[in-house]
């Protein structure tokens, strides 16, 4: 990496566990991309993770000027870190609660603690995909007529309709996606 590169703004190495060393009110908003998580492991037998959490968010609550906003984007390894990280946050007077985006998918789950200093404040709804959910079976069962009507329709491969399913669902992620033609989904004539 080259050094000598400038910056666009001003840059800080800093253990967030420590607090945050900036002045009463001095920001209108805070987002943060994974790496709240990360205070719930300890590095030294003196690091402790509950109170390094508390530390961080009484610092912040300190920082954000009265009804100003936090958005923490995390990754918990378990149920019991979410739990314990939004409980260390509501203990220092935030209001908020944590918005989980797309919460039956594997890759694509995100969780969020949305912080701010309003008592009836709610959280906003997650995402949530309804095709991606539509489209999974999981457990394989069903009723026998159906079962074999679908084996069938699916024949060596994918059916039509599961593929433009698929191309649409890719499509709203943002992803490069061939156009539909009369060919999509049919089957190609064997070579010999």
């Amino acid at each position: 990496k080259n050094k000598n590169k400038a910056s666009t703004g001003d840059l800080m190495h800093h253990d967030m566990g420590t607090g945050l060393p900036f002045r009463p009110a001095t920001f209108d908003a805070c987002i943060s991309i994974s790496a709240l998580q990360w205070l719930c492991y300890a590095n030294t037998s003196s690091q402790i993770p509950k109170k390094r959490l508390t530390r961080f968010f009484s610092s912040l609550y300190q920082v954000l000027r009265r009804g100003g906003r936090a958005v923490l984007q995390f990754y918990p390894e378990t149920a019991e870190q979410a739990v314990l990280i939004s409980e260390c946050a509501s203990k220092v007077g935030f209001a908020g609660g944590v918005v989980v985006d797309y919460p039956n998918s594997a890759k694509a789950k995100k969780h969020y603690l949305v912080l701010t200093f309003e008592r009836g404040y709610t959280a906003p709804q997650g995402l949530t995909d309804s095709t991606l959910n539509n489209s999974v079976r999981v457990d394989g069962r069903g009723g026998g007529k159906d079962n074999k009507k679908r084996a069938h329709k699916k024949r060596n491969g994918k059916s039509k309709d599961w593929i433009l399913t698929k191309k649409d669902t890719q499509r709203k992620r943002g992803r490069d996606v061939r156009p539909d033609t009369k060919y999509t989904g049919r089957k190609r004539q064997d070579k010999f």
